[in-house]
């Protein structure tokens, strides 16, 4: 039987989304990786196996072997973290009822076959075989849900294939009205990937496609315009992708075979592209191992190549001139240390974590509350590996960003 796993944190604490401890995270961060822990009566306080991924949980529900009892899912909002534990009782730690480092705990009445969900300030989706609900998160801190649902779709019997959220059968959900999109059919969805103004989705063929805003190069068509509707993106046409995440304004997709591509915005080095404000620490040419793209207008890599846009911001105000944007358009192949293959991806506001097919993690982008987990609070352009999981012998199997906090679930080798 392999070795029970656990959640940990690292980042931004101020209210105690990682850890509830006051007098020793004053400052707001976690520089390096703590465990997360649970009050006591939810079981096996946080330990666990390796958590199922949502196909897994999906083939449970269509019959197939559904273990006693279900793996925790973590879902980071910016002021608080949702913790669905095995029983279906729902935890919130952080900002939680309008007081900081306080924690509640929904009861399982009512959740139990809850597979997963997805948190925001305001709203928490969860997720049945059958059904996907929304609550307004305050009618949940009492301990039990309280008032009328504010939102919920019923799922129909030949549609219980879920997928892990915001993904559902024929559409996808959010955590802002009208909550619920449709998709078309014809994409044949697999994952899905949200960030604050775009999104990405992979296909059942492979295909990745991309929409929404693109003024900071997010979408990977070699432009920073918007596209109202999903448009596959042509330079990893024909290329395996299986893996995706989403920033604030970056993507991050790794393909089939484990190499990993980086797009969009670059302003706090969370492509792992060499950016302005490090340049003179950190550049490394070789990094950058050219940019993608097919056909007769594929631009040369010297056109294509990052546009650094100096930009107005308060920083430059103040009369620094050595504030610049990076805007990658094109997606680009990042070499991480030792031409290690990628197996899973998450990205955070301006940061972005990567783990190998051997267990470790590499993080990178900006850094000022820990999230990096390096045990200091500087920001890097260069993937950098999280000795910590090394020096404790624990191999990591799955990694999600908040939007300035980063937790990871690992297990002793």
């Amino acid at each position: 039987m392999a070795a029970p796993g656990r959640w940990f944190g690292f980042g931004f604490n101020r209210f105690g989304q990682i850890v509830n401890r006051r007098e020793h995270e004053a400052d707001g961060t976690v520089s390096e990786p703590r465990a997360v822990t649970v009050p006591a009566q939810s079981p096996r306080q946080g330990e666990v196996e390796r958590p199922a991924s949502g196909s897994a949980r999906a083939a449970a529900g269509r019959g197939g072997h559904r273990p006693a009892q279900r793996p925790p899912q973590i879902s980071p909002a910016w002021s608080h973290t949702a913790y669905l534990t095995g029983d279906g009782s729902v935890y919130f730690f952080g900002f939680v009822g309008g007081h900081p480092w306080h924690q509640a705990c929904t009861s399982n009445q009512g959740h139990q076959g809850c597979t997963d969900i997805l948190s925001s300030e305001k709203y928490l989706l969860m997720l049945w075989q059958d059904r996907v609900e929304c609550w307004d998160i305050q009618n949940l801190y009492t301990g039990e849900a309280v008032g009328d649902v504010t939102w919920t779709k019923k799922l129909k019997e030949e549609e219980e294939r879920c997928s892990a959220l915001p993904l559902i059968p024929d559409g996808y959900v959010t955590t802002a009205p009208p909550f619920y999109k449709p998709l078309s059919p014809q994409l044949r969805a697999r994952k899905l990937a949200l960030g604050t103004e775009h999104a990405l989705l992979l296909s059942f063929d492979w295909t990745l496609h991309s929409w929404g805003s693109g003024r900071h190069g997010q979408l990977g068509h070699g432009s920073v315009e918007d596209e109202a509707e999903p448009r596959i993106v042509e330079a990893l046409h024909g290329l395996a992708m299986a893996e995706v995440a989403a920033g604030s304004w970056h993507s991050v997709s790794a393909s089939a075979s484990g190499d990993l591509y980086v797009w969009g915005w670059n302003e706090s080095g969370q492509l792992g592209l060499p950016t302005k404000s490090y340049s003179e620490e950190h550049q490394n040419p070789s990094q950058q191992k050219g940019l993608i793209a097919e056909g007769e207008d594929t631009p040369s890599p010297s056109d294509a190549r990052d546009t650094v846009i100096k930009f107005k911001s308060e920083k430059a105000a103040e009369g620094d001139l050595n504030t610049f944007i990076s805007i990658q358009a094109f997606p680009a192949l990042l070499d991480l240390p030792e031409e290690s293959e990628v197996s899973r991806v998450s990205c955070g506001s301006r940061h972005t974590a990567a783990i190998t097919r051997g267990g470790k993690l590499f993080t990178w982008g900006w850094g000022t509350y820990g999230q990096l987990g390096h045990g200091h609070t500087d920001s890097s352009d260069l993937p950098q590996l999280v000795e910590y999981f090394v020096q404790n012998h624990l191999s990591v199997l799955d990694v999600v960003c908040g939007p300035w906090n980063t937790f990871v679930f690992a297990r002793q080798e």
